[in-house]
């Protein structure tokens, strides 16, 4: 019997996925679950429709990071922070990349969230730094932070 997965059935297919199972599989654990449905033609024009809006989708997020990182990577955006450091130029505490994203949206409202910042250890020396920013699995930005004494 041909099926076509709702979900991800471990070992079978994935959500989205058309495969042949055996009769007694299919009735009786598969469509009974609510794991997949018997793949009618009508089933399966939805599922074409289906897979085209997730496309369609996928490509205005991919836009979407496409724009920020432009906004980002301006020479004119520069993330200004300030903090209290010592005579050599490093910083009493740190700036994570908490205070980047909140920073970020103050100065220029774009709001990001912390956990796409990729900042393997916080920031502890005034000056210029460049902050890599995971967008989107695609798209990969870097940010311009300014950290004066304050």
């Amino acid at each position: 019997m041909r099926v076509i997965f709702l979900q991800d059935v471990r070992g079978k297919g994935k959500r989205g996925d058309i495969k042949e199972v055996p009769d007694g599989y299919a009735q009786n654990f598969l469509i009974k679950q609510g794991k997949a449905k018997a793949a009618t033609p009508t089933a399966m024009s939805q599922l074409k429709g289906q897979q085209k809006a997730e496309e369609k989708k996928a490509e205005e997020v991919l836009e979407d990071a496409q724009k920020v990182k432009a906004v980002l990577e301006n020479d004119d955006t520069v993330v200004e922070l300030t903090a209290k450091a010592g005579s050599d130029g490093r910083l009493f505490g740190s700036i994570p990349s908490k205070q980047i994203a909140s920073a970020l949206d103050k100065q220029y409202g774009i709001k990001l969230d912390k956990r796409k910042i990729e900042l393997n250890e916080p920031i502890r020396v005034a000056g210029y730094t460049n902050v890599p920013v995971k967008l989107h699995p695609q798209v990969t930005a870097k940010i311009r932070v300014h950290v004066t004494e304050q």
